[in-house]
């Protein structure tokens, strides 16, 4: 007689052997469901919690970050590296590389200071108008 183990696996490591282990699909999407793999992933992450969720990574903690120091600028700025990471599911941009394609922000003078312009991308160009200042 066989005896049936039971196996957690967290949602990141859920989608990552879904991935990477095609055998795997079949009883992944009879645990978490069909949709949970189809999901996009703006759908998926709204939050800094979210982002660190699918990274499989726990949340920073704040106030010992302020007790060594850390500014709220520096905080915030560490959560949007990890949103971001999450975003870009593992995609990292190779600066060296021309042929891949980035987006740049572009920022001027004007009477206001300096400001965020508008954001170009290779022979495209998408006017944002002029954002709020930056400090």
């Amino acid at each position: 007689m066989e005896t049936l183990q039971t196996m957690k696996i967290s949602p990141s490591n859920a989608r990552k052997m879904y991935k990477e282990i095609p055998e795997m699909r079949p009883s992944l999407e009879d645990t978490f469901g069909k949709e949970f793999f189809s999901e996009k992933i703006t759908d998926r992450i709204k939050t800094y919690e979210d982002a660190c969720a699918e990274l499989g990574i726990q949340p920073i903690d704040e106030a010992k970050m302020k007790q060594v120091g850390f500014t709220d600028d520096e905080i915030t700025y560490r959560k949007i590296k990890t949103i971001t990471q999450a975003l870009n599911k593992g995609w990292k941009c190779d600066w060296n590389d021309s042929d891949q394609r980035k987006w740049y922000p572009w920022f001027k003078m004007s009477s206001g200071g300096f400001v965020f312009s508008d954001t170009s991308f290779d022979y495209s160009y998408a006017f944002a108008g002029y954002a709020s200042h930056l400090c």
